[in-house]
């Protein structure tokens, strides 16, 4: 719609786009839930998806103006994405608000988890807990999850801003 009026999407709102999809394809790799437990269903790949957008927005949160802008533009992308498939499992308008305040408060609640839990690192103890009740709620392999999380924070850490700002993100091999 923007292309008809002449608007071009901002460099943020592509690299937002970007690592969205980054982020997406990541959680989708199937050693997640063959290898490492994480529930196939609905929760289970929210939560994932949810990791991997948080450890994108906290890499961001370290980065300048640009970054900001890029932090907030893969929000609004994980939000209308949240949206839509809501709205294909059947959630209608007259619920969909209430839909969404429940998933952006469970949202909020795991960041504010996670910047605690990688806080507090290298004491893995808080992550780790956290991974299991989040991730492994039908028995999954915490100390795996632990060891993917930690190494997925030290590599964007690690990952200069030009490339985020690109879209770009580059994730660690997944191993149960």
């Amino acid at each position: 719609m923007w292309g008809v009026l002449g608007r071009k999407p901002r460099a943020s709102e592509a690299a937002g786009k970007a690592l969205y999809a980054a982020a997406v394809e990541q959680a989708r790799r199937p050693v997640f839930y063959t290898g490492l437990g994480v529930a196939d269903s609905a929760n289970g790949r929210f939560e994932l998806y949810s990791l991997h957008v948080i450890l994108l927005l906290r890499r961001l949160k370290a980065g300048g103006p640009a970054a900001g802008e890029t932090a907030q533009a893969l929000f609004d992308v994980y939000i209308s994405e949240l949206d839509q498939a809501l709205r294909e499992q059947g959630v209608g308008d007259l619920s969909m608000a209430k839909t969404m305040r429940k998933l952006g408060e469970a949202f909020y609640g795991r960041v504010r988890s996670y910047d605690e839990a990688f806080d507090a690192l290298p004491d893995v103890q808080p992550l780790r807990l956290l991974l299991l009740r989040t991730l492994g709620e039908e028995g999954g392999d915490a100390d795996g999850l632990t060891r993917y999380a930690s190494l997925a924070l030290d590599r964007l850490a690690a990952e200069g801003d030009a490339a985020l700002l690109q879209g770009e993100a580059v994730w660690p091999e997944v191993r149960p």
